[in-house]
């Protein structure tokens, strides 16, 4: 018989909680124990206490450890159980650990309240600590809850069916397929035909390709592509195309002045052809709407316009198609102000402008959300070259995206770099 033993002074919650379901069955079955304690049992004081003030001052009452551990000690007198404590600092409870508890015969709980625990509780009674995840509860009774009722349904005899817990959510790998029942059609929307033709293995086609797929849409972090077919991996890549190609307000624009040279002073820097080309194929690929380059010099636009000239209508543009698409969407401006004015008339309001940086404490502006803010707002988004942008451009910019972090202390990637990785950061969870 398994037991779960739940240290608390609310011992009467767990009593309602599993009087039913499949873990009240497996209790009645005498497969499985649920044990309440109630911690003002081994209290010694005649108002049975649980609780004291914390030292050092401040809001809220502490639990306190002698009748914590006095409580753990009698149960281990008993015979051998992992202690576990449920509380915000602990592991996130998984289902992985859920498989692993199922195997022990006695897990002993032990529901914080208040601000908390004593900290010597966790060290002379507590073998594991467990947090259910990022949100904060009256008490850990309801998550001894939740790990009770998870690691229960798993020990077998609980559960009706035994493969009912092998074909699940986080127990495959992924998220589980789309289920639907009676009627076939409710509300014009009707269950899919593969699941009404009665041909097996198309349904077991079908549901890997949706386990695949909503895992990819809802859960990134489950799925392992190495574990996957090769028409599978093309899927998912088409899934991640599919979500990418929703509509993001967003142009990039490589400033070559106001800048700053090494010594500080303000200069106009010089248009490379490297960056002409890759920041042109980077803006494509995700969509960008504009690609501004700027530049108040002349000469400098004349040729940035010869380039472009060059892939677009010479020989260039027959020669290969894909640089000519590439430079579709690149713009030679002359000031930062004709690129702004550009974007206004085509969306008749000012963009958001953003500035980019290498500093971390000059950010404002993860890339998660200036993907989700460019998805309904025109984003204008600013590249700097030479050693940096002058404050008059942090000044007028709206927010300043968060820089790239590398490995270590180095970070000296180039503008083109760090165009394509923001880029791909900005429109990572687009359509997810």
């Amino acid at each position: 018989m398994k037991t779960y033993n739940v240290i608390t002074i609310f011992p009467e919650m767990f009593e309602a909680a599993f009087r039913q379901g499949v873990v009240s069955k497996g209790a009645e079955k005498g497969i499985l124990e649920i044990n309440p304690i109630n911690l003002r049992d081994y209290t010694e004081t005649k108002h049975q206490i649980t609780d004291d003030y914390q030292y050092g001052g401040g809001a809220g009452l502490v639990m306190k450890p002698e009748p914590l551990c006095k409580a753990v000690k009698s149960i281990r007198a008993r015979g051998e159980t992992l202690v576990v404590l449920l509380d915000p600092r602990g592991k996130r409870f998984e289902q992985k650990d859920a498989e692993r508890l199922a195997g022990l015969d006695s897990i002993t709980f032990i529901c914080g309240r208040y601000e908390g625990v004593d900290e010597r509780v966790r060290e002379l009674a507590v073998d594991e600590e467990y947090s259910i995840g990022d949100f904060i509860l009256t008490g850990g009774e309801f998550a001894a809850m939740v790990m009770i009722d998870a690691v229960a349904r798993l020990v077998p005899g609980v559960l009706g069916d035994e493969a009912s817990a092998e074909d699940e959510s986080f127990t495959t790998g992924m998220l589980e397929y789309p289920h639907y029942t009676r009627p076939c059609e409710y509300e014009g929307l009707k269950v899919p035909d593969v699941l009404i033709n009665g041909n097996h293995a198309e349904i077991e086609k079908w549901r890997r390709e949706m386990a695949v797929l909503i895992t990819r849409r809802h859960r990134p972090d489950l799925l392992d592509i190495s574990l996957l077919t090769r028409e599978e991996r093309l899927a998912l890549c088409g899934e991640k195309r599919k979500g990418r190609s929703r509509k993001l307000n967003i142009s990039v624009a490589l400033m070559h002045w106001p800048m700053k040279d090494k010594q500080g002073d303000t200069v106009a820097t010089a248009i490379t052809n490297l960056d002409l080309h890759d920041i042109s194929r980077s803006c494509r690929t995700y969509g960008a709407d504009t690609y501004f380059v700027i530049t108040p010099l002349e000469a400098q636009r004349e040729i940035a316009r010869r380039v472009i000239k060059h892939w677009m209508d010479g020989f260039g543009a027959g020669y290969n198609p894909n640089r000519k698409e590439a430079f579709s969407r690149t713009v030679i401006k002359d000031s930062l102000l004709s690129a702004i004015k550009d974007m206004e008339k085509r969306y008749k309001r000012k963009p958001v402008i953003a500035a980019t940086t290498a500093r971390p404490e000059r950010a404002t502006i993860t890339a998660p959300a200036l993907g989700v803010l460019a998805e309904t707002e025109p984003v204008l988004l600013l590249f700097g070259t030479g050693w940096g942008f002058t404050d008059e451009v942090f000044e007028l910019a709206d927010y300043v995206l968060e820089p790239i972090d590398g490995a270590g202390d180095f970070n000296h990637l180039s503008v083109r770099s760090a165009v394509a990785i923001l880029l791909d950061r900005i429109t990572e969870n687009i359509g997810g």
